[in-house]
């Protein structure tokens, strides 16, 4: 994976490199706009949050060298299986 590549070669040289999957609808002015019904199919819940959302890419930023992570995958409470 490209990310493992990048995190072994900038790694050393204190570089955390991450890789993070939105893997779901950004409740946000552009899906309220383009795609209201997709607001209200899903409900609370069912879409992901842009403050969560930024506060997951500044927990990456804050994580202390003894444990990072590479991989994060974020979905929105609801999602079906």
């Amino acid at each position: 994976m490209v990310s493992q590549s990048m995190a072994r070669k900038y790694g050393a040289k204190g570089v955390h490199v991450a890789h993070v999957v939105i893997d779901g609808g950004i409740n946000g002015h552009r899906l309220r706009r383009r795609r209201p019904q997709i607001v209200d199919e899903r409900g609370e819940g069912g879409l992901l949050g842009i403050d969560a959302i930024a506060e997951t890419y500044w927990q990456i930023h804050r994580q202390p060298r003894s444990a990072r992570t590479q991989e994060v995958d974020l979905r929105p409470f609801k999602e079906t299986f």
